[in-house]
């Protein structure tokens, strides 16, 4: 099992849902989270002042999925999330030890899949 963790433009938030539906996902979580990497954010006015941004607003998507969905919800995340402009975000692909099914007390891949 893996853990795929993606950090995206909250605006493409609809999109990646979509595209993870479509490849099989049926639950993902998601956290508004702030960040910036090579952008560095941004300068902005307000009241006639100049301030910086230093953490854009970012969500973050985790899904865990079993070894043979990890490229197929890669690649739907890469489609969907894709503007092309710095600021599209990172996808993060890390192991899992073991999943339990709080309700059921099933455990591995059978605690991933609805029932």
């Amino acid at each position: 099992m893996k853990r795929i963790e993606a950090i995206i433009k909250p605006f493409k938030l609809d999109d990646a849902k979509e595209a993870l539906q479509a490849v099989g996902i049926e639950g993902l979580t998601v956290s508004e989270v702030k960040g910036f990497g090579r952008q560095k954010g941004h300068t902005e006015l307000y009241r006639g002042a100049e301030y910086v941004v230093d953490f854009l607003p970012k969500l973050k998507l985790e899904i865990v999925v079993a070894d043979d969905l990890v490229e197929k919800v890669t690649v739907a995340l890469l489609e969907s999330c894709h503007t092309g402009r710095i600021g599209d975000g990172k996808i993060f692909i890390l192991p899992v030890d073991e999943a339990v099914r709080i309700r059921t007390g099933e455990t591995g891949d059978s605690a991933l899949s609805s029932a």
